[in-house]
């Protein structure tokens, strides 16, 4: 978690946190402003609120929120949390600084990732620390088009897939999506077998529960429920 102080002469700086794409807390007002950065060669629109690398930036109100600033993507958008108190000029700060920063450990995570070379790689070193070695994938890719599942496999052919969405979490929840795809090639199904295969990677109780708390929070954003300090419960 990345903190600075706000500037804001009330003596207190906000805690600043930079979360994984997900739902955005019900109740907060929202607003687009015109903040950076913006595409290079791009002219924003007043009418639409500027256009970053990753498309518009929202800004959403709360009067519960008093020392947090909080900032992840959403559908397209970069959504930033800011105490209903802040003034103008306090918003527009902070607002270009969680974009920056939001931006800055996204490409940190890309170059770790890396592309699907990169994951074949992640999945065989894996496989062979923690499965010896017996799954062998033919292929593992990211994936734009799976909106519902994090991961997929063919034990037919030996393919994984892994959401792109996956790109903005942890490399340890990226990890135990690869094992738990890893261990289909083994077992097809979800049995006693299966998951104590998937038990074998260490961290795969505390990536379970992270990937439980954002579906979690779509769930309960779906169902119109209340709550402010929805988007600030997963930190990594």
């Amino acid at each position: 978690m990345d903190t600075a102080c706000a500037g804001s002469g009330r003596g207190c700086p906000p805690s600043v946190r930079l979360v994984p794409e997900r739902v955005p807390p019900p109740g907060a007002s929202a607003a687009v402003g015109n903040y950076g950065p913006v595409v290079p060669g791009s002219t924003p629109d007043p009418s639409r609120g500027p256009v970053s690398a990753h498309g518009p930036v929202e800004v959403r109100r709360s009067a519960r929120r008093r020392r947090t600033v909080t900032a992840y993507r959403e559908s397209g958008r970069t959504i930033v949390l800011i105490p209903a108190a802040f003034t103008p000029a306090e918003e527009r700060r902070w607002v270009a600084q969680m974009v920056a920063k939001l931006q800055t450990r996204e490409e940190r995570r890309r170059r770790s990732l890396g592309g699907d070379a990169e994951l074949m790689a992640r999945a065989e070193a894996l496989s062979a620390a923690h499965l010896d070695g017996v799954p062998r994938p033919a292929s593992v890719r990211w994936v734009d088009n799976q909106q519902r599942r994090w991961g997929s496999c063919t034990p037919s052919d030996g393919s994984i897939r892994l959401s792109s969405r996956l790109r903005s979490m942890p490399e340890y929840v990226v990890d135990y999506v690869l094992v738990h795809e890893l261990a289909h090639l083994v077992e097809a199904g979800h049995d006693a077998r299966f998951w104590a295969l998937v038990a074998r990677y260490p961290r795969a109780e505390r990536a379970r529960g992270f990937l439980e708390g954002v579906e979690a929070a779509r769930a309960e954003a779906a169902e119109g429920g209340s709550g402010d300090g929805g988007a600030d419960d997963l930190v990594d």
